[in-house]
């Protein structure tokens, strides 16, 4: 078990480190991810969609609405079960920003958070490696087996 938490843990920091080096290419792919999925919203009319789901995940937690081209920034007016709900018409139109501009903003601006949250897992798997270690002398050592 100490084995293979020392292998994740080495898996998590070398991927870490690999994210927090092409991050500019991460976010790229992101918004490719969102794009295709927002195509897939827009062409297909059903509930059960997928891309539907992706994108309202997207909207609802970064607060934005729409890619950055014009389809994105008139998407409120006539699609507004992707968007999330502003009090009126008119600050759901011009409030909304981009989400490519709030995507880039959580990989430039919010990427402290995203490193206290990698730090805060390593710091829990170092813990569980010194128990697991611990367990495993106190089993050893035990006159039981």
């Amino acid at each position: 078990f100490f084995t293979c938490l020392v292998i994740l843990f080495a898996c998590e920091v070398a991927a870490g480190i690999w994210g927090f080096v092409n991050k500019d290419q991460i976010a790229k792919d992101v918004k490719q991810f969102y794009d295709q999925a927002f195509q897939q919203a827009l062409v297909a009319e059903s509930e059960t969609n997928n891309g539907k789901a992706v994108v309202k995940t997207f909207h609802e937690t970064l607060d934005c609405c729409g890619p950055d081209n014009a389809i994105g920034a008139v998407t409120p007016l006539w699609r507004d079960d992707l968007c999330p709900k502003k009090d009126s018409v008119l600050k759901n139109i011009f409030e909304s920003s981009n989400c490519h501009k709030k995507i880039d903003e959580l990989f430039s601006g919010k990427l402290y958070l995203i490193g206290i949250a990698a730090i805060v897992v390593a710091v829990i798997m170092i813990f569980e490696m010194i128990l697991s270690m611990v367990l495993c002398c106190g089993i050893r050592n035990s006159s039981v087996y």
